[in-house]
């Protein structure tokens, strides 16, 4: 999540957010929490289009990953942002247990095509069966049916 975003949910400005961040530096390693490069804030803009939005944005946003959001709980102590920090933990939890039902459900998938396909391959192979041992008609018989106006 973006400096941003949490800023606004925690009812607190970017800027202050940034500076509790700072002096708990040690709190947030890498793979806590990073800064965007410019290009990465570029793309970012243009798919969120919300380039108005970050206008005046002099620093790059800071990106927040779900242990560094469970870390700011430590970081900001108000009350609100408590509660906000436990919502967003839900959420992350609830977007895990939504990938894994999707893999699943792939897994499930996958399996059913390889059923069906092993079940349309035997099929096929009798009735290719079948068509080996039934007799050919003689192609000058009386034709049944209805009739092709073009050969009367």
């Amino acid at each position: 999540m973006l400096d941003n975003d949490l800023a606004e949910l925690y009812g607190v400005e970017t800027k202050y957010l940034n500076k509790a961040v700072n002096r708990n530096k040690i709190r947030f390693p890498d793979d806590f929490m990073y800064e965007l490069t410019s290009e990465e804030f570029s793309v970012l803009k243009k798919q969120l289009g919300h380039e108005g939005k970050y206008g005046g944005t002099r620093k790059l946003p800071r990106v927040f990953t779900e242990n560094g959001v469970a870390m700011l709980s430590g970081v900001l102590n108000s009350e609100r942002a408590i509660l906000v920090n436990i919502s967003i933990m839900r959420i992350f939890t609830k977007l895990k247990s939504f990938i894994f039902m999707e893999e699943e459900l792939g897994r499930k998938i996958n399996n059913l095509k390889d059923n069906t396909d092993k079940l349309f391959r035997i099929v096929f192979e009798r009735l290719d069966t079948i068509e080996q041992t039934v007799p050919c008609h003689d192609p000058k018989r009386k034709r049944i049916g209805l009739r092709d106006n073009e050969s009367e």
